[in-house]
């Protein structure tokens, strides 16, 4: 295997269509093994790359279109792209009619990054208590491959491990969704991921210290109310007792 991963360095689909041909055919295949309900038809999604477009496959981060072509399997004709993976340098083929069934996306422009570090600091932290249902919810954030779910990730899982140390599997998440934003913004905006690292380092804190400073805000606010609320109550007593004399 190792010899053949050496000379075949494709991670990709179509890797799995070498192994289960055997079991599964006609549309249970396609079902099975692509994730299609029916045979795909060529030319059904809205969403195309062409050669040379950068894109996002989700849980891999950025690849480049290099190949579009057509491959019959089983009878029946399916168009794929060809990505090659810029951090290992593999290659991945997508199903063209199941781009939207992977959530492959084109990379974020120039003018988004700024959005994106502003939406970074922002304060607003989605975090739960439950573990499970945490875990659960950062899962499916990092399968859309959006850049901004990402980030949400991001700031959840290092802010709550500023309190308490992360499982094995949320450690790894934040890790991956970290390295996923930085090497995008690094190839968006040609820079070195040092540089983009320590943006987003910053950008974090800002949105910890924001976030902080929201909280003191709120609980300042509470401890005004709750003296006016119970002065109110007080007051009720003696004006009945003024009326009844």
């Amino acid at each position: 295997m190792a010899n053949i991963k050496r000379k075949h360095p494709v991670f990709c689909h179509f890797s799995l269509l070498l192994w289960p041909i055997c079991g599964y055919t006609g549309k249970t295949f396609w079902r099975r093994i692509l994730g299609f309900t029916n045979p795909p038809q060529i030319g059904a999604t809205n969403v195309t790359f062409e050669v040379g477009d950068k894109v996002i496959y989700p849980n891999q981060g950025l690849g480049v279109v290099t190949r579009i072509e057509e491959k019959t399997i089983l009878g029946t004709t399916c168009g794929f792209y060809h990505l090659r993976i810029v951090a290992n340098e593999t290659t991945v083929l997508v199903p063209i009619d199941n781009v939207d069934g992977v959530a492959l996306r084109r990379a974020i422009g120039d003018s988004e990054v700024e959005r994106l570090f502003n939406a970074h600091g922002n304060g607003k932290i989605d975090n739960h208590q439950n573990w499970k249902g945490r875990f659960k919810d950062n899962s499916d954030k990092m399968r859309t491959g959006s850049i901004y779910d990402m980030a949400d990730v991001l700031k959840s899982l290092t802010f709550l491990s500023k309190s308490k140390s992360l499982s094995f599997r949320e450690k790894r998440m934040l890790d991956r969704a970290k390295a996923l934003i930085i090497s995008e913004i690094s190839e968006v905006m040609r820079q070195k991921a040092n540089d983009i690292e320590a943006r987003v380092d910053a950008s974090l804190e800002k949105c910890f210290l924001v976030k902080a400073r929201n909280v003191a805000r709120a609980t300042a606010r509470a401890k005004v109310v709750k003296p006016v609320k119970a002065a109110v109550v007080a007051a009720v007593p003696v004006r009945r007792a003024a009326r009844a004399s």
